[in-house]
């Protein structure tokens, strides 16, 4: 069997050693994602109007990254901010999602009317003729780092599914992935949930329900791609052999998983509506760190690393969709998935402009915060990632820009 085949393999996830940093520290640092954003201010849950005084010392120097080596390389026809340009749709679910309990039919009625106002077909087969044909193999990028508690909704996908058939693409071309095959297991979906579908992870056990084989291997070091362009940033963190498995490699290069390199050929990109103090972790946070290894030192260019690397053509010439789960959000503590912050949001969002849709989702999180007297201000440093995605050509950034639609279902 070929290593880079193993994707598919179960695997299981143990559980963490709570006397060592490794592992346990590393998941609170990248759930919380306080390292990267404490460079430009310090970020805690409470803020206060003095946190967003000018600070009196110079910001570090920003760290060198290979973004400009990307803006030569020739744009494609799917490329983002992709069909519709600053075109959000904001759908209220109603009461879908009711004390973590989900509406099957609901759920449905939201997405295809969510598809239908984006793409101005009331036929859900032409809706998804817009972004799929029958030659593509569809990779749906979910989020299922919370678990059952807070992840990309089984039932969300199941139709985006249905539409994918419906819009002829062969089931066996269908891929459900994320970076963690265990947290894909974890958060529902598995083999026997979507019969005949792929489920593919990046870092995984192999067949000896270990990460390493018998030579001291990783069993997914084969996953990522090697000879596709990196994203490089001059910044270097070492893991132990704890911690590796969940990064795969060190150094100073993040690689992408082949699953986009490779194997997908169109991705819909399906993230959770989340909290990153106070600002927003939905579209491009999704697919820049569920695409790449060696994200543990990205950190400490946060607002950077959210969105450069979805600027590399293995992502901004394959995401085609991308569409917001936020029946259930968390409004503090993400993104990890703290009970305590999580509530029945009843939103979703729908464009083909990841920036755009991270722009509104932005400010739904941030008004959801100031109500609940979580921060005062909306800091306008913390969207510096959607100016940098604006300024990328990924797509637009600026609220009075985007036509963005709501809908309220009943």
């Amino acid at each position: 069997m070929e290593k880079h085949d193993i994707m598919r393999t179960t695997g299981e996830f143990s559980a963490c050693n709570p006397g060592r940093f490794n592992r346990r520290n590393f998941f609170r640092l990248s759930a919380s994602a306080l390292a990267g954003l404490a460079a430009t201010s310090p970020l805690i849950s409470q803020e206060k109007v003095a946190d967003h005084k000018p600070v009196a010392q110079a910001l570090p120097p920003p760290i060198e990254t290979n973004v400009e080596e990307i803006k030569k390389i020739p744009r494609g026809p799917n490329s983002m901010p992709g069909k519709y340009p600053g075109k959000v749709i904001r759908v209220g679910t109603g009461n879908a999602s009711a004390e973590g309990k989900l509406s099957p039919e609901k759920v449905r009625e939201a997405v295809e009317r969510g598809m239908a106002e984006l793409t101005g077909e009331k036929d859900m087969k032409k809706a998804w003729q817009q972004f799929v044909s029958t030659s593509d193999v569809v990779g749906i990028k979910v989020n299922p780092i919370g678990g059952s508690l807070l992840s990309t909704k089984p039932e969300v996908v199941d139709v985006i599914i249905d539409g994918l058939l419906q819009a002829g693409v062969p089931k066996s071309n269908v891929i459900i992935w994320d970076r963690r095959h265990f947290q894909l297991l974890e958060a529902g979906f598995r083999p026997e949930r979507f019969p005949g579908i792929q489920i593919l992870g990046t870092e995984l056990k192999g067949p000896n329900n270990e990460f390493f084989d018998e030579k001291g291997d990783l069993w997914s070091k084969d996953n990522i791609d090697r000879e596709a362009l990196p994203y490089f940033a001059d910044v270097e963190q070492k893991y132990d052999k704890e911690t590796m498995p969940y990064m795969v490699n060190e150094g100073k290069n993040s690689y992408f998983t082949k699953i986009v390199t490779q194997k997908c050929t169109k991705i819909i990109n399906v993230p959770i509506l989340k909290n990153a103090g106070p600002t927003v972790t939905l579209c491009l946070k999704n697919l820049s760190y569920g695409s790449l290894s060696n994200t543990g030192r990205l950190h400490k260019l946060w607002l950077t690393s959210v969105t450069e690397p979805c600027a590399f053509p293995h992502l901004r010439d394959k995401v085609v969709l991308n569409i917001g789960d936020g029946l259930r959000a968390c409004y503090d503590g993400g993104p990890g998935a703290n009970p305590k912050f999580i509530w029945d949001a009843n939103v979703m969002f729908f464009g083909t402009d990841p920036v755009a849709v991270d722009a509104v989702g932005h400010d739904f999180i941030v008004k959801e915060r100031m109500k609940r007297g979580v921060q005062q201000l909306d800091d306008k440093k913390r969207r510096a990632f959607l100016d940098l995605g604006a300024e990328l050509g990924l797509g637009i950034a600026d609220l009075d820009k985007i036509q963005c639609r709501e809908i309220e279902l009943g």
